[in-house]
């Protein structure tokens, strides 16, 4: 019989000599948590907003500016605008500093939903800017902003 087919029989001592020499020609790999950037926050309201001027004012956010666990923080955003036929908020935006994904949470709305209130719980990786912008049917951007203390940062789990 060729040897090619016999089974292969291997100690477990010599098994894991194999597994020990494999393991150390692997690269090391280290993982870390993204950094967010101010910048990136300025990029992902640029994707909402185009060119627009975004305007202060008319968005009212509640979120508590000193938060104990990142990993669950409450908010609600509300707009002082009527919600006619005519007139009305067609989509509020939540954005934050320092999370890599700046970008939290997008809601459509129609003169059907009443009035404009959402409200939702976002994580928040660190203390940061949170920033709220509703845009209005006829094009206009209105923004809100609360800086947010966290003493317990969500989003990371960084080894010692």
């Amino acid at each position: 019989m060729d040897s090619m087919f016999e089974p292969l029989h291997l100690s477990r001592r010599h098994l894991l000599q194999l597994a020990g020499t494999f393991a150390s020609a692997l690269p090391l790999i280290t993982v870390r948590p993204a950094r967010a950037t101010p910048a990136m926050l300025a990029s992902a309201i640029r994707n909402v907003v185009g060119e627009a001027h975004v305007q202060a004012g008319k968005v009212r956010l509640d979120i508590p500016p000193l938060v104990e666990n990142g990993n669950t923080v409450p908010m609600t955003v509300s707009v002082d605008h009527p919600m006619t036929p005519e007139s009305f908020v067609k989509s509020i935006h939540v954005f934050n500093e320092k999370n890599p994904q700046p970008n939290v949470a997008n809601f459509f709305l129609a003169p059907s939903a009443g009035r404009a209130q959402v409200t939702a719980r976002i994580r928040l990786a660190d203390t940061q800017k949170v920033v709220a912008i509703a845009k209005l049917s006829d094009g206009s951007f209105w923004s809100a902003t609360v800086d947010v203390i966290v003493t317990l940062a969500a989003c990371t789990e960084e080894m010692p």
